[in-house]
């Protein structure tokens, strides 16, 4: 708050107010003096006048002297109009004061004259003069005041005597007022600046105190000579002293030893930290230290040399910070689920204990993958998964050691490693205790679940190999094991490693096959049983390798699904099969196996319209034809792509039907216009009357329900007169009727009756007798 006056704050003028009302006792001193001085004047002179000067000036010194006593028992300043009320309570008793003194002046200059008296009544005055700055400097109004009422009287009086030197000594006087005045300023101003900075210096003071004694860590500030100058709240608490005070002058090395006193650190740490703190001070830069005290906590110091050489030390509590990091870490390398270590840790450790000790020692790796997992997700969930690759883990965890360690690899997939291996035959044990310790069935949420595992192994010497090579063997002899039946393991051998070079290969050839549309199609007839004409075909894809020749669907079609250019191959598929049954006879159509990788993107819908709106072909010629492994991946989407087909008016067949677990659940679910019955219906169909009669229940219960049946798989005449004469289906399809044929073969071949069609009416016309 500022005053009304001036632009000092209130304090600091209640202060100056203060400053009026000290040493009382001098007033008295000087009204005395100025008695005296009235009563010398008075016995030379006899005038009468100074005799009651000297009497008034003593009781107008008395009267301020009783005033400021009376501030001094009961008077109080607490904001600015008391400041002010007291301010002009002192006014009255100087203006008194001053008022008598000046006319003690201008009696003796003017009224009654005389050497002595001037020489007396001004010394007084300009004495006194003297003190109006020293005691008046805090109120401007009683500088003012009595520097008017003391010097202004014997200006007045000098210029009334009328002479010329007289009145330029008074004008000379006149000045002396404004000199007194303004050093009364300027004595306010200094004490005023001094306060302010003093304010100020405490302020800042106040804060950095607030500021230290709030900090989160502990503050030691060290004197150039190594002495504690400056010590946090924190810094007594972390020591276990009363106050800062007892820090105060002692030294670093004191204060380490204090720690170790008190069982926090050992003696040797206790001489590290003191070192490498003070070396951090010397050398003026930055140095951070983590120190682990025996209570498990965890302290971080920090030195550096600050300023005018005071060395600055701080330190914290970092435990939940070192606690968080380790739990980062942890996280970072072992799998969450089952606590066993990650791939990438796996890798690091692994890799580190295969760069030191005895390069010519043997270790060996083993990949282990649990066999239809993804089955298990699929029908149990999650959750379950989760429990048995938990379980798994438990059991393997078992087997870790100094010279074994075990890894979830990702997934579904566990690897172990042993450092060093003796022979063979203790490998292969130990893989076997693996897989026995493994066996039986673990219980998951109220689930019971039998561990199934396949392991591909590898046995090598440290310096013929490393990490990355081993688990590639590794999972080349679990890709082995796999295709021998799984639940079981397979120890490398270099033939596995040639035959995935091969595959590779493979694989490059068939990319590049695809890519330059070097498949080709060819066309298995699907016979009418009515007409014993071609009425269909299935188009088949072929690939003749520049190298290798012609290589099998069964060993090509995987590959591409495994490499995910299936959907390429069956784009080609569609635009070449369209393609060549828009030039065939009316009658004829063409049907085309699509993958079930095809079924899960409704882009295949938009590659069935361009390929029958590129060949020019009726919708109802094109069959297409799906599996139960393309129902059994996501059941909701196929049905939906199978309905916008049908809406482009393309037929759809289920193949290889009565080899799934529920495909008759599909023919009433789905929207099917044909059947077609795998080739195990027929294999004994001609000895065996239990597979004729289901192979008829299969025809029968499909008819009612509007759909055609194709029976694949004829491959003699004396099954194709039992179709002919017991089953009856509406379309046959086999080797019966010879190999694939190219376009033009099946453009030529679709007018022709098979010579075997009068043998099957003869056939008919006997069975009806």
């Amino acid at each position: 708050m500022k005053t009304r006056s001036n632009d000092i704050t209130v304090d600091i003028y209640a202060g100056f107010v203060r400053s009026l009302f000290n040493d009382a006792i001098i007033l008295i001193v000087g009204a005395l003096c100025h008695s005296i001085i009235a009563l010398l004047v008075y016995r030379r002179t006899g005038e009468t006048i100074y005799l009651v000067l000297a009497g008034v000036m003593f009781t107008a010194g008395s009267y301020r002297y009783l005033g400021i006593r009376n501030f001094q028992k009961n008077g109080s300043i607490t904001d600015y109009p008391s400041a002010v009320h007291w301010e002009n309570y002192y006014l009255i008793g100087g203006t008194i004061q001053g008022f008598f003194l000046g006319l003690f002046c201008f009696v003796a200059i003017y009224v009654a004259p005389d050497t002595f008296a001037e020489i007396a009544s001004c010394s007084v005055a300009m004495g006194s003069t003297m003190t109006i700055v020293g005691r008046n400097y805090g109120s401007k109004k009683m500088v003012a005041i009595l520097s008017v009422t003391v010097v202004a009287p014997i200006a007045i009086g000098l210029m009334l005597r009328g002479d010329l030197n007289h009145v330029v000594l008074g004008l000379y006087i006149i000045p002396f007022m404004l000199i007194i005045t303004k050093m009364a300023t300027h004595v306010r101003t200094v004490l005023f600046t001094a306060i302010s900075e003093e304010k100020k210096a405490n302020r800042l003071a106040q804060r950095f105190d607030r500021a230290l004694n709030t900090m989160t860590h502990g503050l030691v500030m060290l004197s150039p000579h190594g002495r504690v100058v400056v010590a946090n709240a924190e810094a007594v608490e972390a020591l276990g002293v009363k106050n800062a005070e007892a820090l105060i002058g002692r030294s670093l090395k004191a204060l380490v030893m204090r720690g170790v006193a008190g069982g926090l650190i050992e003696a040797k740490d206790g001489r590290f930290i003191e070192a490498q703190l003070t070396r951090a001070m010397r050398e003026g830069r930055d140095r951070k230290i983590l120190v682990r005290l025996n209570n498990g906590r965890h302290f971080e110091f920090s030195a550096s040399e600050g300023s005018e050489g005071l060395g600055v030390i701080t330190f914290e509590d970092v435990s939940p910070r070192i606690e968080a990091e380790e739990k980062i870490r942890s996280m970072a390398r072992f799998d969450s689920l089952t606590g066993l270590a990650n791939r990438a840790y796996f890798h690091e450790i692994v890799a580190e204990a295969m760069a030191s000790g005895d390069p010519e020692r043997q270790c060996g790796l083993a990949v282990l993958d649990l066999d239809d997992f993804k089955t298990i997700n699929d029908t149990l969930g999650h959750p379950i998964g989760d429990g048995l690759l938990f379980a798994v883990g438990e059991r393997l965890a078992a087997i870790a050691s100094d010279n074994v360690w075990v890894s979830r690899f990702g997934g579904d997939e566990f690897m172990i490693y042993v450092d060093r291996v003796e022979s063979e035959q203790r490998f292969a044990g130990l893989i076997d205790g693996v897989f026995a310790n493994l066996q039986g069935e673990v219980d998951v949420a109220g689930h019971a679940l039998r561990i199934q595992i396949s392991a591909g192994a590898v046995l090598s010497r440290i310096k013929h190999t490393d990490v990355d090579a081993m688990i590639v063997k590794a999972d080349l002899a679990l890709y082995k094991a796999k295709e021998l039946g799984k639940n079981g393991w397979r120890l490398f051998e270099s033939a596995m490693d040639a035959a995935f070079r091969n595959r590779q290969l493979m694989k490059a050839d068939l990319r590049s096959a695809v890519e330059a549309k070097g498949l080709r199609v060819v066309y298995q007839p699907i016979v009418s049983m009515e007409t014993m004409r071609i009425a269909s075909c299935e188009a088949l894809c072929r690939w003749d390798h520049p190298d290798l020749g012609p290589i099998s669907p069964g060993v090509f079609i995987p590959l591409a699904e495994e490499m995910g250019i299936i959907s390429d191959i069956s784009a080609f598929m569609l635009g070449a099969a369209t393609k060549e049954c828009a030039k065939w006879p009316e009658h004829n159509s063409v049907s085309i196996n699509l993958s079930a990788k095809d079924f899960r993107s409704a882009g295949i819908v938009d590659k069935v319209r361009e390929a029958l709106d590129a060949s020019g072909l009726a919708p109802h010629r094109l069959e297409i034809e799906l599996t139960e492994t393309a129902l059994l991946d996501d059941k909701s989407l196929t049905r939906e792509i199978i309905e916008e087909l049908k809406s482009l008016g393309v037929r759809i067949a289920l193949d290889d039907f009565g080899t799934g677990y529920s495909s008759l659940s599909y023919l009433h679910k789905l929207p099917l216009d044909k059947v077609k019955i795998d080739r195990s219906f027929l294999i004994d169909v001609t000895q065996n009357k239990r597979s004729l009669e289901l192979l008829k229940g299969v025809v029968n219960m499909s008819r009612p329900l509007g759909l055609a049946v194709t029976v694949e798989g004829v491959e003699t005449f004396e099954q194709l007169k039992i179709l002919a004469l017991e089953v009856k289906p509406d379309l046959v399809q086999g080797f019966l009727f010879g190999s694939a044929l190219t376009a033009s073969g099946i453009e030529t071949m679709s007018t022709t009756v098979w010579p075997f069609a009068k043998d099957i009416k003869s056939a008919k016309r006997a069975a009806r007798r």
